[in-house]
């Protein structure tokens, strides 16, 4: 379902209005791909796309962390959370991600019904997402 102009306006006013209170925090050395990737965040937040954005969500951080945090790691994504002190939360964004990527049919992820019937518990949930994301990425101001 496409959004309205005012409901894509107004998500797209909280994900600037967010994303301006961590960067006006210091200048950040930043990964190349997840600066990319958080502007696919965006549009899948202002489209409505809840389960896109929470998947991205993690997948920023990710990129965000091998890239400029720890260059050359090679453990596991939980691995990788743990040596960044990044705690509880950020392990279930994980897991909430692992869960929608990787099938189990007897156990879906997300439903039709869910997709429909639960927008606004989604909604919150990718924004949860998107602040974890926005956390790990201006993690470390340099100025």
């Amino acid at each position: 379902m496409q959004p309205t102009e005012d409901s894509w306006n107004s998500r797209r006013e909280w994900f600037e209005g967010l994303l301006l209170e961590f960067e006006e925090s210091g200048s950040y050395l930043v990964s190349e791909q997840a600066s990319a990737l958080i502007g696919e965040v965006q549009s899948c937040y202002c489209a409505g796309a809840w389960i896109a954005a929470i998947v991205l969500a993690f997948t920023v951080i990710d990129a965000q962390l091998i890239e400029v945090e720890a260059p050359g790691f090679k453990g596991s994504a939980k691995e990788l959370l743990e040596s960044q002190g990044l705690g509880s939360e950020y392990q279930a964004l994980r897991l909430r991600r692992n869960r929608i990527i990787h099938l189990r049919p007897e156990e879906p992820a997300i439903t039709v019904d869910q997709q429909w019937g639960s927008r606004t518990e989604l909604k919150e949930e990718a924004e949860n997402a998107i602040h974890l994301m926005l956390s790990a990425f201006f993690a470390n101001p340099s100025v």
